[in-house]
């Protein structure tokens, strides 16, 4: 197993290779056939920082969010919960995923892992359940928080501009939906998801 960030080395090869201090050329972002951007300005590259702070939950487990009772618990069943609603969404859907347990990806339960594969199918089909939605987008970046966790996105039909990451982006800087329209979103995939097992919580 990889050794763990906390203890591993930030002066590998690869680091020393890094342009640290240097303002890189946004060019490929810019450039790229599914770019949302006509300009980029990126800030100098950051030395590296190692030992890295600890991640929410990593110190003290009554910290970390995805452990705790949620207003914003949209859905869940005995194993797996998702959360949604807890911020304004310019795009159809935003919601988190989590394992009921406290886990990291490298030593989650078999129950948590053999579960994963079909509860994506299903949570795939419920956002693409809303009306207008073409596609469901996931994405893991595990910097925020210990607790392992999914980020599912819905891609609005004939957004070509929102393929890719891109639709991250364009989450942030869209109007915000109407309380009552988001509202029924939730709603929406909660319902598809609890057809399947577990409950729906809105």
């Amino acid at each position: 197993m990889a050794a763990d960030v906390q203890t591993s080395n930030a002066d590998s090869p690869y680091h020393r290779l890094l342009p640290i201090g240097e303002r890189l050329s946004a060019t490929p972002l810019v450039e790229d056939r599914l770019s949302c951007f006509e300009s980029v300005t990126l800030k100098a590259l950051e030395p590296m920082l190692v030992p890295e702070a600890p991640r929410v939950g990593e110190l003290d487990r009554s910290e970390c969010l995805h452990c705790r009772p949620s207003e914003f618990t949209i859905w869940r069943d005995d194993v797996w919960h998702v959360n949604a609603g807890f911020e304004a969404m310019g795009i159809p859907f935003v919601g988190g995923l989590a394992p009921n347990e406290h886990c990291r990806l490298e030593d989650a339960s078999m129950a948590v892992l053999t579960s994963l594969g079909p509860l994506l199918q299903r949570l795939s089909e419920a956002v693409k359940s809303i009306p207008g939605v073409a596609r469901t987008h996931f994405s893991r970046w595990g910097d925020g928080s210990e607790h392992f966790h999914l980020w599912a996105l819905a891609r609005p039909a004939g957004m070509m501009q929102g393929r890719g990451a891109m639709l991250a982006f364009w989450n942030d800087v869209l109007p915000a939906m109407p309380d009552d329209l988001a509202a029924e979103h939730l709603r929406v995939v909660a319902s598809s998801l609890a057809s399947g097992g577990g409950e729906a919580l809105v």
